[in-house]
């Protein structure tokens, strides 16, 4: 299963964040600004660390938020969010992030799948870096392998 496309709305590059909350709040409304979500599902993704941890930190830097299928993903939908200044999400070696993708998957049966689908981009350990420094949608979407699609 190819990742879901990556439309301009969905990138927000160079953000301020206050917090993890903030941060995972800018995923959100990309994910909203793209179509793939309203709202609920953004508070359903900071749901997700209240309730479990800051799991979502998979790796130094990079935050992969997530929340379950229902009916707030509208289609599956890919958000990138760059920070100007990395924000600590509380995890014990991977703080701060600096980069936040966000991932709605609208089936259930799909989404481990799609999350093991972006989790094998990031075994190249460059790649974060090279998403917190990219200064287009473009580039952003080259190193993640990705389609713009429509928005």
């Amino acid at each position: 299963m190819p990742l879901p496309p990556l439309p301009d709305d969905a990138v927000v590059l160079g953000a301020s964040a206050s917090s993890w909350r903030a941060a995972l709040g800018l995923a959100g409304d990309a994910l909203v600004a793209s179509g793939a979500t309203t709202a609920p599902y953004t508070d359903a993704m900071i749901g997700m660390v209240e309730e479990h941890g800051p799991y979502i930190v998979i790796s130094p830097g990079l935050a992969f938020a997530h929340a379950r299928p229902g009916s707030a993903v509208l289609r599956d939908g890919l958000a990138l969010v760059t920070l100007a200044t990395p924000v600590p999400f509380g995890h014990p070696h991977n703080d701060p992030v600096r980069v936040v993708l966000g991932l709605a998957v609208a089936e259930v049966g799909t989404h481990l799948e799609s999350i093991g689908e972006i989790a094998n981009v990031f075994n190249d350990d460059t790649v974060t870096s090279r998403l917190a420094a990219a200064t287009t949608a473009d580039e952003v979407r080259a190193v993640l392998g990705v389609s713009g699609g429509a928005a």
